[in-house]
């Protein structure tokens, strides 16, 4: 059973990036370097900088505050 602090997380990683960029599409997966659970973004954007902008902060106070183990992997639509 996945922490729900964890779904919690990735919902408002969702939501951030769907705010910004509607048509993003999803996938959420176990990973293990490092350990935690993963969030790929596919965005139609031309750099995926802009992407981690959108929600670099709030990911950064949920790993180093709150001990979430959630990353974010921004890919361009093909």
């Amino acid at each position: 059973m996945q922490d729900p602090r964890i779904e919690a997380a990735l919902q408002e990683l969702r939501t951030l990036i769907l705010t910004r960029y509607p048509t993003a599409a999803f996938l959420t997966f176990p990973g293990d370097d490092p350990a935690g659970m993963y969030l790929r973004a596919t965005v139609e954007v031309e750099d995926t900088d802009e992407v981690v902008d959108v929600i670099i902060d709030r990911l950064l106070a949920m790993q180093v505050d709150e001990g979430l183990p959630v990353y974010v992997i921004p890919v361009r639509a093909a």
